[in-house]
């Protein structure tokens, strides 16, 4: 397979999609500041190092590498008209060979639920997966207590595939996930 094509922004109906860049450390702290409280209950337990300026620029470094590595894809969401960070969306742990796979992750400013931002990005930035990157499998897990994400999973076409107990550490607390995957719908074939 030939190398993918590492594009710096996607674009919606409504949404630009850009990858992150060491230049987005104020726009993405002040994201991740504004939903602090909204996003607690479903990320890992963050201590106030997380939300300063040297803790994001080292997450977008690390970043930058993974997608160098082709191991990750990031992207930052945002209105055409706005600089304000409104979204994340990853996808992460890629793995080539037989197993063409990666997971996903999400999250969307409390502001805008509700409104089908998110599945309106993740059907752009799957698309770019599978048709760019030729991965084979999208893995998305969430715990069951979470609805909105079990909700717009199921209607981007991710089917469930068990549940993991005790799967990750959310908010301080061992959390049960449901675990649900998409499958490329297009047969990849090797070059």
């Amino acid at each position: 397979m030939t190398s993918p094509i590492q594009v710096a922004q996607l674009t919606t109906g409504r949404l630009l999609l850009k990858r992150p860049a060491a230049g987005d450390s104020a726009r993405l702290l002040a994201y991740r500041e504004r939903n602090r409280d909204h996003l607690e209950p479903w990320e890992p337990k963050r201590t106030g190092q997380f939300y300063t300026m040297p803790a994001v620029d080292e997450q977008l470094g690390r970043m930058e590498r993974l997608v160098e590595e082709k191991s990750a894809l990031f992207w930052l969401l945002q209105f055409p008209d706005s600089e304000e960070v409104v979204g994340e969306c990853a996808f992460t742990n890629i793995v080539r060979g037989p197993f063409q796979a990666c997971h996903l992750g999400f999250s969307l400013d409390s502001r805008h639920t509700g409104k089908g931002l998110m599945h309106e990005a993740l059907t752009a930035a799957i698309a770019h997966v599978f048709e760019v990157h030729g991965l084979h499998r999208i893995m998305a897990n969430h715990q069951p207590s979470n609805i909105n994400s079990e909700k717009l999973l199921r209607r981007l076409g991710f089917e469930r595939e068990g549940l993991a107990r005790k799967y990750l550490k959310i908010n301080g607390r061992w959390a049960d996930h449901v675990l649900t995957s998409l499958i490329n719908p297009v047969d990849i074939k090797d070059d």
